[in-house]
């Protein structure tokens, strides 16, 4: 996969019909690669990329992500190594917490999510790469588990994380880390520093996006996707913003989502996502990938996705 790709989301609530088309499209117009979500409720992580690798021919598939704590890691390596032999080098695996209400809903939430990232992240690779593990860690017990026909090319393992404890975590033992949406260049940076791994560490970004000459236009359809940034799960992502003790005090003193992200000022939308017309979209992924991003992966948004994929293709290179 080349290292300084433009990729997009399959929005997790596409209608079914228009799952397949879309991967299909994604790869006509020319993304390097095309990220499937597993939210709780939606639809698979593994069932959909093993759908949309088998009706794409080129496009690199990531699943991101898949909580870990969710599957024991030797079904997960399977599943994974499934991918990896059927589409050799086309795959990429992202492991991370999941989201906390979600988990406990499942009751999959431990006491140290950390050493329970850590444990499953570490078992996973290893078992992918084709060893024989016996572990007994806190929440990963395996008993010379191994896969009988390991993946020649083994997919790499990402961690989808957010706060510095985690990025460390990622550091040491994926292959690479996915940052959740948004992700401004200053926290870009701060992750890359975070993670501590060197340069073959790939560090990737999910941003929402909306491309088109009307700024007015693309500002407001991204608008609802910002409604989290003021939650705490989003801290990590706004810290190193100049404007994050004022975001935090215009959350605190909305009543509810909806004035939260109307009152947002401009600046702020355009720092948190990329919008407006391609080449001004262009040179903001060239800030990011300056800052430190290997893959910027964009999000469509609005109720057309479909015809989104057609108007984020045109920042792409040679456009």
């Amino acid at each position: 996969m080349n290292p300084v790709s433009t990729g997009v989301t399959l929005p997790r609530d596409l209608p079914a019909a228009d799952v397949l088309p879309f991967a299909r499209r994604a790869e006509e117009l020319g993304f390097d690669s095309l990220w499937v979500i597993e939210d709780l409720g939606f639809r698979g992580g593994f069932a959909q990329a093993a759908a949309v690798l088998a009706v794409t021919g080129r496009i690199h598939v990531g699943l991101g992500i898949a909580p870990a704590a969710a599957r024991n890691p030797a079904f997960t390596a399977m599943e994974a190594a499934t991918l990896a032999e059927q589409f050799p080098g086309r795959f990429t695996l992202g492991l991370g917490h999941g989201v906390p209400l979600w988990m406990r809903q499942v009751g999959s939430w431990g006491a140290s999510p950390l050493t329970s990232l850590s444990e499953h992240v570490d078992a996973v690779r290893r078992l992918l790469h084709g060893e024989t593990v016996t572990v007994e860690g806190r929440y990963v017990r395996l008993d010379g588990v191994r896969l009988e026909t390991p993946p020649r090319t083994p997919p790499r393992v990402v961690a989808g994380v957010r706060g510095p404890k985690s990025l460390a975590v990622s550091g040491r033992v994926a292959d690479g880390t996915l940052l959740a949406e948004p992700v401004t260049p200053e926290y870009a940076r701060v992750a890359r520093e975070q993670i501590g791994a060197g340069p073959d560490h790939v560090l990737t970004g999910y941003e929402l996006a909306s491309v088109g000459d009307d700024l007015a236009r693309a500002r407001a359809a991204v608008r609802p996707g910002l409604v989290w940034v003021g939650l705490p799960d989003a801290a990590a992502h706004v810290a190193p913003s100049a404007y994050a003790a004022e975001l935090a005090a215009l959350h605190a003193e909305c009543a509810d989502a909806e004035e939260f992200t109307r009152r947002m000022p401009d600046a702020w939308v355009d720092d948190l996502t990329l919008v407006g017309p391609a080449d001004r979209v262009r040179a903001r992924i060239g800030e990011l990938r300056a800052a430190g991003l290997d893959e910027v992966v964009l999000f469509p948004v609005g109720e057309d996705r479909l015809g989104a994929l057609d108007a984020l293709a045109t920042v792409l290179p040679g456009r």
